[in-house]
């Protein structure tokens, strides 16, 4: 019997197993990503427009870093337990202890140029480098444990799910703990608990990641690293500018995690000091967890129906109308809020699940154009955009804060200033979901059609060797 017929088949446990590794990313990359502002401007006192820009400065090192690192993973050889896997268990403890490093406290009483120091270090060699190096080889796994669409669209959706649940365990058990009321009535930040928090995720992160490495299996044969090509950065970035569904793909992926992350983001000023109600934001974080497990089990089907990027679209532009219509009610209702906010990303739940399913695609997709195969570079691309999106959530975000005049001093923010958080957690996240519609629309090339063929050239390229 040849070795590969000895291989389990792709079942749940490759599912479950991939689930469990997302749990891994997002324990520390939710956190970041909703409290580390939170953290940085409440408790360290540092502006959020420097915050904005240290976003946004780490974005350029990643540009570096991302496709540097999807390089390396292309070109490691193989190793007994698969391309990818290997580095899921190289890389677990130094990004758990990366994130961990952040949320010190005792920086709090250090002087003002040591604090933003100590920000951009540690956050740096979270994001930029440890992040990174485990982020990249996992995503790109997918594409190696089955060849299938429908396996890898089950993939992207069972990854997603391990987004809800830790979007879940972070939205709602971090909140509960972080804030308190004072004696007026006002939302607080309890600041010496945020060590203990984030080393309570870092723990799970590694848990998780180990998990996913026992559980998963590399099946798809990879391409030997003598065979990939050589390709710096340069080429790379000709390689982005000539291939439309990598652009379009790039452009979604940028607005809708910034929309993404700036509304969970600002969310947590938006109930604190407008709706001055800390439980709007456990109940938000769980019932807009609820699109994507309601949804769930209809993603694959309704992705072979319709196709990825015609969910996408339907997606994407419930979500603008959602934001759009709270923009102009300014409504003073908690639970209008947050009804309308979890009804229109009903539509939006199924892209979410899927939206993972598209970068095996467009790997497809440019194999079949160049000839190459390069899961690690193309990864890296997308990886490198979804921190753009990171970026521009952060800087709006910050950015806007500082615009609207948020006193990071003061525990209670005036009129004016509550007002424009209601803005920037509406208007904002409207415009991004729309320019996610259109790009799909009039940008990405891969609708149900194109997809199948490329499948089809493929196998029978795989057949003919």
């Amino acid at each position: 019997m040849s070795k590969e017929k000895q291989i389990r088949p792709f079942g749940w446990r490759d599912k479950v197993g991939y689930l469990i590794g997302n749990l891994g990313n997002d324990f520390t990359f939710t956190f970041a990503s909703v409290f580390l502002m939170v953290f940085y401007t409440k408790v360290l006192g540092i502006s959020p427009g420097l915050v904005g820009t240290l976003f946004v400065v780490a974005r350029v090192v990643d540009a570096f870093t991302d496709v540097t690192m999807g390089r390396i993973a292309d070109k490691a050889k193989p190793a007994k337990d698969g391309k990818f896997k290997p580095w899921l268990r190289r890389m677990c403890g130094p990004v758990a202890l990366a994130s961990f490093l952040m949320y010190q406290t005792s920086m709090a009483n250090a002087p003002m140029t040591l604090r933003i120091v100590y920000m951009f270090a540690t956050y740096l060699l979270w994001g930029s480098i440890f992040y990174t190096a485990i982020n990249i080889p996992y995503g790109s796994m997918a594409s190696l444990i089955s060849p299938e669409a429908d396996d890898r669209a089950a993939l992207s959706t069972f990854r997603s799910l391990g987004s809800v649940v830790a979007n879940i365990a972070v939205g709602i058990g971090a909140p509960a703990i972080l804030y308190a009321s004072d004696a007026a009535g006002n939302q607080i930040v309890k600041g010496e608990l945020f060590p203990i928090v984030a080393l309570v995720f870092s723990i799970l992160s590694i848990a998780s990641y180990l998990v996913c490495y026992f559980m998963t299996t590399e099946r798809v044969k990879a391409v030997p690293a003598e065979n990939v090509k050589q390709v710096g950065f340069i080429d790379t970035v000709k390689t982005l500018v000539t291939n439309r569904a990598l652009i379009g793909i790039v452009i979604a992926s940028i607005c809708i995690l910034a929309a993404q992350i700036l509304n969970q983001s600002i969310n947590q000023y938006l109930f604190i000091d407008y709706f001055k109600d800390k439980s709007g934001v456990m109940v938000m974080n769980a019932v807009s967890m609820l699109p994507g497990i309601i949804l769930a089990p209809v993603a694959v089907p309704l992705s072979r129906k319709f196709g990825k990027k015609e969910l996408g679209i339907f997606g994407s532009l419930s979500g603008a109308i959602a934001c759009f219509l709270l923009f102009i009610m300014r409504t003073k209702s908690m639970w209008t809020y947050i009804i309308i906010n979890v009804i229109g990303f009903l539509g939006f739940g199924v892209f979410n699940l899927i939206m993972w399913a598209f970068i095996t695609d467009i790997i497809d997709d440019q194999e079949i154009r160049t000839g190459s195969r390069e899961d690690g570079t193309v990864y890296a691309v997308y990886s490198f955009a979804r921190k753009l999106g990171q970026a521009v959530a952060g800087g709006l975000g910050g950015w806007a804060l500082g615009w609207i005049g948020f006193d990071s001093a003061a525990q209670v923010q005036t009129e004016a200033v509550v007002q424009g958080i209601y803005n920037i957690a509406t208007l904002i996240p409207a415009v991004l979901y729309l320019i996610v519609g259109l790009s799909l629309i009039f940008i990405y090339p891969l609708g149900k059609k194109k997809v199948l063929e490329n499948i089809e050239i493929l196998k029978a390229k795989q057949s003919a060797n």
